[in-house]
C-alpha cells in the first residue's frame, strides 16, 4: 500500500518498540491518519500501537488531545507549540510511552509567507516527559507528496525516540 521505504521504516519502528516494550501513539492533522496507517502495515502492530488520533480541526485538537484553545489562537494550528501539545496530549490520552504530533500545510492552497505550503511541524513527547520539536519545509511538492514526506520523517523521528 505504501512505498517500500515507508513500510520498512514502520517495521523498524515496531521492532524497536517491541524490543524496549514501548507503546507509541500518533496525533495527526495534515497527514490525516497516514502515519498511523503506515504503522499498521506490519503484522504484530497491536503489540506497540493501541490507537492514533486524527485531529484535523482545531476543535478536535482541543476535545481529543486537550490542546489549549488559547495556544491555537496565539500560534495557529501549524506551529511548534501546537505540534508539541498534540504529541503530549496523544501520549497522555493513549497512555503511551511515545507520542508524535504532526501539523502542517500540505497544499495546494492554505499557505502564507510565514507558513508556506510544505511546512510541517513535528512534536515528539518522550517517556520521560521531554517534548521535542522539529520543523521541515518540504516545499510545494503537491499535496500527496508533502503528506508522504511527512510520514517518512515522522517514522524517522519515532525510530530515534524508540532507540
Amino acid at each position: 500500500m505504501f512505498p517500500r521505504d515507508i513500510e520498512d521504516a514502520a517495521d523498524r519502528l515496531l521492532q524497536a518498540c517491541r524490543a524496549r516494550n514501548l507503546w507509541v501513539t500518533t496525533a495527526e492533522s495534515c497527514t490525516g491518519g497516514l502515519l498511523g496507517a503506515a504503522l499498521t502495515c506490519a503484522p504484530g502492530t497491536s503489540a506497540v500501537f493501541d490507537r492514533g488520533f486524527i485531529t484535523y480541526s482545531n476543535a478536535a485538537k482541543v476535545v481529543l488531545l486537550g490542546v489549549d484553545k488559547g495556544l491555537l489562537e496565539r500560534h495557529g494550528a501549524v506551529s511548534p507549540e501546537v505540534a508539541q501539545a498534540m504529541a503530549q496530549g496523544a501520549k497522555t490520552k493513549a497512555g503511551a510511552d511515545i507520542g508524535i504530533g504532526v501539523t502542517g500545510v500540505a497544499g495546494p492552497g492554505g499557505g502564507s509567507e510565514g507558513k508556506p505550503v510544505g511546512l510541517v511541524h513535528f512534536g515528539v513527547a518522550l517517556r520521560d516527559g521531554f517534548v521535542i520539536h522539529r520543523e521541515k519545509r518540504f516545499g510545494d511538492l503537491g499535496r500527496d507528496q508533502v503528506r508522504l514526506e511527512a510520514v517518512r520523517y515522522g517514522l524517522q523521528l519515532l525510530i530515534e525516540a524508540a532507540g
